[in-house]
């Protein structure tokens, strides 16, 4: 991993959502979190009101993500379809 590099952890959740995706949208995914490595402050993120987590679009899907900048890593919490992110 390069310094400039961020690594992508994802937690249990995130896994078992990954999983279950489709393998095109799988890969639509892994190409965005990819991208969101190489630079995680190029302006893909949102933060959500009320929330400590930022959201990365791709496509209908929602990636929920935490961002720990003093480790360089991106925590990836949950893979969700749009309108199930938004629930509490």
């Amino acid at each position: 991993m390069s310094p400039e590099t961020w690594g992508v952890l994802l937690a249990r959740a995130a896994e078992k959502d990954i999983d279950r995706l489709d393998p095109q949208v799988r890969e639509r995914v892994a190409r965005a979190l990819r991208r969101l490595a190489k630079d995680p402050h190029a302006g893909r993120l949102v933060k959500l009101k009320g929330r400590p987590d930022l959201r990365l679009r791709v496509g209908d899907w929602r990636v929920l993500v935490e961002l720990d900048a003093p480790r360089h890593m991106i925590r990836v919490k949950r893979v969700l379809p749009r309108g199930r992110v938004y629930e509490r």
